[in-house]
């Protein structure tokens, strides 16, 4: 499955928008639980083009710069609505090079380890705050159906997840310090 095709179907649901910001977007609020590269937006919005599920306008930007502006056709939002309604079953779980290290935890001697689970700490404390300041913007209780709704949903997925990676940090670090 073309996961990728669904999020700019999606984006372009909102509003019509240029690969340019699409990718803009992948930087910003989907980063926080899905990434995709410009050498794979643009290929994708190609084939999005050829598939008939979207269209693009070209516009003048300045002198002489043109640009396309992707907008949904009604076979795309078709094609998109089916999808959000699909059920499925979950995914493996994400690959996570600082869980694989501390897998083998046993072989880094122990100040390395509680620099290293440190260093990791302070990287999540981090992100939580960044996230917790967009949610201190959001509006708590947004309408349903809303493009806000179903932010705020992904918000307080990803807020959720660093504290709990966050807490898991802290205790790998105390026991190190008690562990024998």
């Amino acid at each position: 499955m073309r996961t990728l095709k669904y999020a700019i179907l999606g984006l372009l649901k909102r509003k019509p928008r240029t690969g340019y910001d699409i990718a803009k977007e992948f930087k910003a609020e989907l980063g926080n639980f899905w990434r995709a590269r410009h050498s794979q937006i643009y290929p994708e919005l190609k084939r999005l083009l050829e598939e008939g599920l979207i269209e693009y306008e070209i516009e003048i930007a300045g002198e002489t710069m043109e640009k396309k502006v992707y907008n949904l056709k009604p076979a795309g939002e078709k094609d998109l609505i089916d999808w959000l309604n699909t059920d499925e079953e979950m995914v493996p779980t994400a690959k996570d090079k600082f869980r694989l290290r501390m897998y083998f935890a046993s072989n880094i001697k122990r100040e390395r380890l509680i620099e290293l689970l440190n260093s990791q700490l302070k990287q999540r404390q981090d992100k939580l705050a960044m996230l917790e300041a967009k949610m201190d913007e959001q509006d708590r209780d947004p309408e349903f159906g809303s493009k806000e709704f179903g932010d705020f949903l992904v918000l307080e997925s990803a807020i959720l997840r660093e504290q709990a990676y966050v807490e898991w940090l802290e205790r790998s670090i105390r026991r190190c310090y008690i562990a024998k």
